[in-house]
């Protein structure tokens, strides 16, 4: 028997200031590995990620999420004005840890995005690209059965979206449900492997990754990755 899945949307819709968002959206997330939605811009694939964290609520459908930590990693990250080790422990208030336990699991995540020098660095001076790894740097702290990511290297350089990249992988390897919104396909080729294609609000393919990005079998699909032909350099390093 498969596993239950960690997500699952069973005809969700969604209106905003009258402009229907999503449309009887279905969706199963699997309950490990990197699951990657895709499509065009105002397909609805932000807005999923923010019905299943439970910040917008459907006007109607069934939303079903596995019980555990989640953490999300928007776009553009929101951070105190505090240190970036004062930032992550802030994530980390409700799990009942000890100073030690979560002084160590500070230190561990700021290292692990390359940030461990500037510690004591007022988050909100930092870059862009610097603030983005501080939030995979609280996400990884967190140690989340579910993670969701909304274009989360779409501000940084190559080097830094290295790092994430394999921050991501990491997570997942060690049982993490990853839910990754990503118009850099070539990055949803090297992570992801499920990948949903939304069109309009809608689910219209979802399948294996490489299936998905050389072999799409609806013209929604076709339609979107062909527009995005750039990413298909990728393929030479397969």
């Amino acid at each position: 028997m498969s596993a239950e899945p960690a997500i699952r949307l069973d005809g969700v819709s969604l209106a905003l200031g009258g402009r229907p968002i999503l449309d009887r959206l279905t969706l199963d997330v699997p309950a490990r590995g990197v699951t990657a939605l895709i499509g065009p811009n105002g397909a609805g694939k932000s807005v999923t990620l923010r019905v299943i964290d439970g910040l917008l609520r459907p006007d109607s459908g069934a939303v079903r999420v596995s019980p555990g930590r989640s953490a999300f990693v928007f776009q553009r990250t929101a951070l105190v004005r505090a240190s970036a080790a004062a930032n992550v422990a802030l994530a980390l208030a409700s799990l009942g840890l000890s100073r030690r336990e979560r002084g160590e699991r500070v230190a561990a995540a700021l290292a692990r995005v390359g940030l461990g020098h500037r510690a004591g660095d007022a988050a909100t001076r930092f870059s862009g690209g610097e603030q983005q790894r501080l939030a995979l740097a609280r996400a990884w702290a967190l140690r989340p059965a579910l993670l969701l990511l909304d274009e989360p290297t779409a501000s940084l350089d190559p080097g830094a979206t290295a790092i994430v990249e394999d921050l991501v992988a990491e997570m997942a390897r060690g049982g993490t449900a990853v839910l990754l919104v990503s118009h850099n396909l070539g990055q949803v080729a090297r992570l992801a492997e499920t990948v949903a294609v939304l069109e309009a609000g809608r689910t219209v393919e979802q399948g294996p990754t490489r299936t998905i990005l050389f072999s799409p079998r609806t013209p929604e699909a076709r339609a979107y990755l062909t527009g995005e032909l750039p990413w298909t350099s990728f393929a030479a390093a397969s």
